[in-house]
């Protein structure tokens, strides 16, 4: 039985929103040893989304807009676009161009925009951006960091206490361990029992778990075997933050139950205003997020054609 296909955006935009210097300490050094962390940063997701508001570059993905503090005294603050970008696209270049140029439009301000590259292709290397004519040229290069180039320093990851480390090996192991229910099994147990091993506090513990739980996602058998492994090696080494698996299972059923109850209201409202809802509207309805389904319920009441949504 293949294990479920991982949705890797949302856990992404989570993790991003929670261990962002992390991340930075991890993927981009150089931009980390620049940025004054002692000052509380900014996340601008609404400013983010007026940069593409009729969704004209395609679906939203694993985006932050994010304002920070530099420490050489002359900058006060700067924007960083970071980008996850988890499958191969050929547009890639032009929307981070395009993403750039209408965020330095809004704002006037220094814009330096990154990607993470979460595919699994080794050569596909997306790094600049490039027109030119008659005299005419232009060049963006923004810096890429590849996840799939940390695969030979797997051990670095394991033996990291940087808690973005756990993020980047759970990514990497819901990629090698796709289709294969009892690898991805032990594996997810062996992420478990990691997080013990690093002493994280237990809110560190337990966003980190919701964060590999959803990449991990195994098959209903294998959930209930993997839940009684975690229990067993909570009690054995009387680590007691995970059992409120079961809370966090509860909890997510809240949410995914009014997820739900939004999609049937976008449904509801399209059926009334133009009679269907196309396979392919209705596939995205049923994988897009709570906030992509507020902005949709919104789209449906007010655009003139079922084209325009």
């Amino acid at each position: 039985m293949a294990t479920p296909r991982a949705d890797f955006d949302s856990p992404w935009k989570d993790a991003l929103e929670e261990y962002l210097e992390e991340c930075f300490l991890l993927l981009f050094p150089e931009a980390h040893a620049a940025i004054d962390w002692s000052r509380s940063y900014t996340f601008l997701d609404t400013e983010l989304q007026q940069a593409d508001p009729d969704g004209e570059l395609g679906p939203r993905r694993v985006d932050k807009l994010v304002r920070v503090w530099l420490l050489n005294g002359r900058d006060a603050w700067i924007l960083v676009h970071v980008e996850v970008q988890s499958q191969e696209e050929d547009a890639f270049t032009r929307r981070m161009f395009i993403y750039f140029a209408r965020i330095f439009d809004h704002f006037n301000r220094e814009v330096v925009s990154m990607a993470v590259l979460a595919d699994e292709r080794l050569g596909w290397r997306p790094e600049t951006f490039s027109m030119g004519r008659w005299g005419f040229s232009l060049q963006v290069r923004f810096p890429i960091v590849k996840l799939a180039d940390w695969r030979p320093r797997i051990m670095e990851l394991e033996e990291s206490d940087n808690p973005f480390a756990m993020v980047v090996l759970a990514h990497l192991t819901a990629q090698d361990t796709r289709g294969d229910v009892g690898s991805r099994q032990q594996a997810k147990l062996g992420l478990v029992r990691r997080l013990y091993q690093r002493g994280y506090t237990r809110e560190r513990i337990i966003s980190l778990f919701r964060f590999i739980d959803w990449l991990l996602a195994l098959p209903h058998e294998a959930e209930l075997a993997f839940r009684r492994q975690v229990r067993e090696l909570e009690e054995e080494g009387r680590m007691p933050y995970i059992t409120s698996i079961e809370r966090i299972g509860r909890a997510e059923g809240r949410a995914e139950g009014r997820a739900e109850g939004k999609r049937g209201a976008v449904r509801a409202v399209i059926e009334a205003r133009f009679g269907t809802v196309s396979t392919a509207l209705s596939a995205r309805i049923d994988v897009a997020s709570e906030s992509e389904l507020d902005a949709l319920l919104v789209r449906a009441a007010v655009v003139p054609t079922l084209e325009d949504l």
